[in-house]
């Protein structure tokens, strides 16, 4: 219920209502404050690195590069990441419960692209030592000249895949922070004054 008050301007009988009355009720914009943070933009940027990291760990096991096993959770969790990316552009109908939804999904992406990250840098420093087994006489084979190149492609690749990473936790941030905004998750739904200006009764 809103919180109301009133100042009665003119007129001395009881049954009159105020001529000035202030109310106090919330903002009825204060859903447009999510279309600020352009989600539409936000959530396509989310969904494209989200696809384009599952594509590069797709063709690298499709290469025996990388084992099945240790990459699942890695596409499981870019999956989320498009989820939420699509949660955030259906959100722009403003509909409440969208919001709430798009919420939870960035809140469950940030987690899951921090996942991504770590996931990444330990497979980073795993690829440092890979060829490594190589004897002192193979160092100037091709087999290691071949298996250097690509553990040094490998490295270029896991660290884009930092980056892209940390891109996708700093947008999730952003648009978790403006739904939180939206549907007050911290603190209550401000409120904004409404004056009434009534019209004085005619004289009798």
């Amino acid at each position: 219920m809103a919180a109301e008050g009133a100042a009665v301007e003119a007129g001395s009988g009881p049954d009159q209502s105020p001529l000035v009355s202030v109310t106090f009720q919330r903002d009825p914009a204060r859903k447009q404050k999510y279309l600020e943070s352009e989600p539409k933009a936000l959530g396509i940027t989310q969904i494209g690195l989200s696809v384009f990291q599952i594509s590069v760990v797709s063709v690298f096991m499709a290469r025996g590069l990388d084992h099945v096993s240790v990459e699942i959770p890695f596409i499981i969790a870019s999956l989320l990441v498009i989820i939420a990316g699509s949660v955030a552009i259906a959100a722009q109908n403003l509909h409440l419960p969208t919001l709430k939804a798009c919420l939870g999904m960035q809140i469950v992406a940030c987690g899951a692209s921090l996942f991504n990250m770590i996931h990444t840098v330990i497979k980073l420093e795993d690829h440092r030592y890979r060829c490594w087994y190589y004897d002192e006489e193979d160092l100037g084979t091709l087999n290691f000249t071949t298996c250097k190149q690509v553990s040094d492609a490998y490295s270029h690749m896991d660290s884009e895949s930092i980056l892209v990473q940390a891109a996708l936790v700093a947008i999730s941030i952003t648009l978790a922070a403006y739904c939180c905004k939206v549907v007050n998750c911290c603190s209550p739904a401000p409120k904004m004054p409404v004056i009434t200006v009534q019209a004085p009764p005619a004289p009798h």
